[in-house]
Order: structure tokens, then sequence, then C-alpha cells
């Protein structure tokens, strides 16, 4: 097995390999030579410990974190995965490899690990879906749904439709893609435009993947393999949006103590035994912060507890039931905590694509975030489409955090994912109110 690395004039790196795993291991090492520090912080960010080297500016991430049982929920689905896909396991622990292999150096070269006095630690075979989860937790934006909840507290229920569901100064991103019946060539175009606010580092990691199976361009996110977002494999290119769907889900929890532990009130009006924990945080420059982890059966709770809500419990409306009591927690329901599943079965593929149709059964895999992909090819072939999970449930779920002690709240299945046709020969998709 050999590889090879090229720098360009720009210090992009070329990698070169003998078999996609190989080509994976590179892809871990470079991207720990070049960007350990942020690495380290992913890491740190997913598993809840960010606090232990960056103080208490950290503590509320890793409190929420540890709440949201991200960590877990990243280790459940690459066990999954194995037993799945273990061909894309294999290639996530080939990356995992690259990565521990190239921290020294590039630990080495980055100076804040001095600052910090910080060293670096392994990274497991869960890691880069951690990450991946982390990074995009809150892209489906269940804050505005406690956001709407404060409206409807001083404006009522009717007032929900007036606001929209970003906030002011917000990112967001641009799709173009015309057919070839558009262009002077007769072939498509395709233009991918992430309108994502300056960061150093930045959340994508130009590269270039090659190996006997595929040759690509693209954008990866450090921490991740492949290249999911935006690439082209020299006879196909693609790019996403995200869809701003609303795939997660808030439910108003009451939850007890008992001698055994903490129970939460089922819509059947039994009371049902929670999973409960206690995690500690550790907080740079002062005290360890206890941290109770609870899961009810529609989620993990990231807010309140058996004591109560802490002043949001002023935001319940009661339904004027006799011996309606409020809540006292607020859960969180996503999908690859339900499934699973994170949709890296998706990433191979992708590398693999040669055509439209071949990004098309790749993206059946995607999970999240959900995405609006556009999609292009050599033959003339275009591709407009939403990718990713989206639980079908009733209305009043997509609008608001909703009592979990009611009926007619749970999710139903999934939605078929929407396709678009090119009838005019163009596609836009833009998210970014003000452009």
């Amino acid at each position: 097995m050999t590889t090879e690395t090229y720098r360009d004039a720009w210090g992009i790196p070329h990698l070169r390999a003998t078999s996609a795993r190989e080509l994976a291991r590179a892809q871990g090492r470079v991207t720990a030579v070049d960007r350990a520090w942020q690495l380290e912080v992913e890491r740190h960010r997913a598993q809840g410990t960010s606090a232990s080297f960056l103080g208490a500016s950290a503590l509320s991430w890793d409190v929420f974190a540890r709440r949201a049982r991200l960590d877990d929920t990243a280790r459940r689905c690459f066990a999954a995965l194995e037993r799945r896909d273990p061909e894309t396991a294999a290639w996530v622990r080939a990356y995992v490899d690259g990565v521990n292999a190239g921290l020294a150096q590039g630990t080495a070269r980055t100076p804040e690990f001095a600052r910090a006095g910080l060293t670096p630690g392994r990274w497991e075979p869960w890691t880069p879906l951690g990450v991946w989860l982390g990074t995009h937790i809150l892209f489906a934006g269940f804050p505005a749904k406690l956001w709407r909840e404060e409206a409807i507290r001083h404006l009522g229920p009717d007032a929900v439709g007036l606001f929209a569901t970003d906030g002011p100064g917000t990112a967001g991103s641009n799709g173009w893609l015309l057919s070839g019946a558009r262009t002077t060539t007769g072939l498509p175009l395709l233009a991918g435009d992430p309108h994502r606010f300056l960061e150093e580092p930045g959340v994508y990691q130009q590269i270039r993947l090659s190996c006997p199976e595929f040759d690509v361009v693209g954008l990866a996110v450090p921490g991740v393999p492949g290249t999911a977002h935006f690439a082209h494999t020299g006879s196909v290119a693609w790019s996403i949006t995200n869809a701003m769907a609303d795939y997660q889900d808030l439910y108003r929890e009451r939850l007890r103590r008992t001698g055994a532990g903490v129970e939460a009130l089922s819509p059947e009006g039994v009371w049902q035994r929670a999973i409960r924990d206690v995690e500690v945080v550790e907080v740079a420059g002062e005290g360890a912060v206890e941290v109770e982890v609870i899961e009810t059966e529609r989620g993990p709770v990231i807010a309140g507890g058996p004591e109560g809500l802490g002043g949001l419990e002023a935001t319940w409306a009661p339904s004027g039931r006799t011996g309606d009591a409020p809540p006292t927690a607020i859960a969180l329901r996503y999908p690859p905590r339900v499934t699973e599943d994170l949709g890296f079965s998706a990433l191979l593929p992708l590398l693999r694509a040669r055509t439209v149709a071949d990004v098309d059964r790749a993206l059946d895999a995607w999970a999240e975030p959900v995405n609006v992909v556009q999609a292009a090819d050599t033959t003339g072939a275009v591709l407009h489409r939403v990718a990713g999970k989206v639980p079908v449930r009733p209305r009043t779920n997509s609008l608001r955090v909703v009592p979990a002690w009611e009926e007619g709240h749970a999710w139903r299945g999934w939605h078929t994912p929407p396709y678009a046709t090119l009838d005019d020969g163009m596609a836009v998709m833009a998210n970014q109110r003000g452009p």
C-alpha cells in the first residue's frame, strides 16, 4: 500500500493512494496535520468536554451536549453502521487511524495547544460521527420553537405565524443550476455558494482524493472522511444548501422522582421509567459541575428536570382538564437518536459517483442535516432534490413545544423526499433572507 501527498501553490493537499481505505487514512492524517486544533476542539465539543480547557464560556454547550446525549448517539450510530455497512465503517476507522497518526505532527506546529496547556486525546471510531452531529444539531432550528414559546407567552398562539423561523443576521446559502438548454455549450452549469460567516479555521477544507476507484475534488468537513457537501468527480458534480427543514421536536415532559429513579408521564397516562445518569463536566479554572442526564421515551431532556423548568413553566398553556399540572422538563427528539443512523453510508457512494443517477442513489442513504441537493453530469443530466429524514407528525409539532402526556404528537414514519423538475431549465435555491 502506498500513498502520495502533493500540495499545490495554495497549500491544498492532493492525496493519492492505492485503495479507498488507504486514501481515507491519508485524508485523516493530512487533516490532523493541517487542522489539529480544530479537530481537538470539535472532538471535545462532541463529547461535552470543551470547558475542561476553554473554561466557563464553553460550559453551556457542554451541558447541552451531555443532556442531548450527542456522544452516546454517535456511538450508537457507529455500532449500527458496523452491522449495516461494514465497508463504510472500516473506511471511517481508517480515517480515524490517520487522524491519530497525524496529531503529533499537527500539535507540534499549532501554538494553541501550548497556550491552553492541552495534549490532544485519542480519536475513537465514532468520533467523526460525533463531530458531524455536533456540527449540525442546531441546523433544524429547534431553538426557534423555544423562541416561539416566548412569542406565544406574550402575544398568544395566533401570533406564531407572524414571525420568520430564521433570526436576524443569519448565514445561508445559494444554489444555482441551469440545464444545457440555457447554456452556450449545451451542458449544465452548477454553482454552489455557501454563505458561511468568516471563520478561522473554516468549516470546510479544500482537498483532492484520488485512488483507482475515484478522483474527486471538493470540500471536506474536517473530522469527517470524504467530501459530503460540495464536490466533483470529473463527470458529475453536486452541491447543497440547507433545506430549512423541520425534523426535530420538543416535548414538554412531566417528570417525578421515585425511590428507583425518575419517571415520565406517557400519553397513555402511565408513569414510565426514564433513563437517568449523573455526569461530571470539568471546567478550567473552576470547580467541576454535575449534570443530570435524563431520557424519556420521547428523547433526551435538554431543559429542566423533576424539580421544574426554572421559570419556563410560565409559557405552559393548561388544557383546562381537572388535575392539570405544569410540565417540569423539555425533551428533544431528533432522527439519529431514533434511527441510529447519521447517513454515513452515503459518503463512499458519493465519491464513487459517475452520473447524476449515482448521486441520487447515494443520497437515498442521507440522514441529516436535511439538504437541498443540486447535481449535474457531463451527459447533460441534472438533479434538484431534498435529501434527509423528516418525520411525519402533526402540524402542531412543527410550530411549538408539545405536551408529551397528550396523545396525537407521535412520529408516524418519514416523508418521501421531494424532487423538482427543471421545466424552464433553471433551479435556484436561496435560504438567506437578506441577499
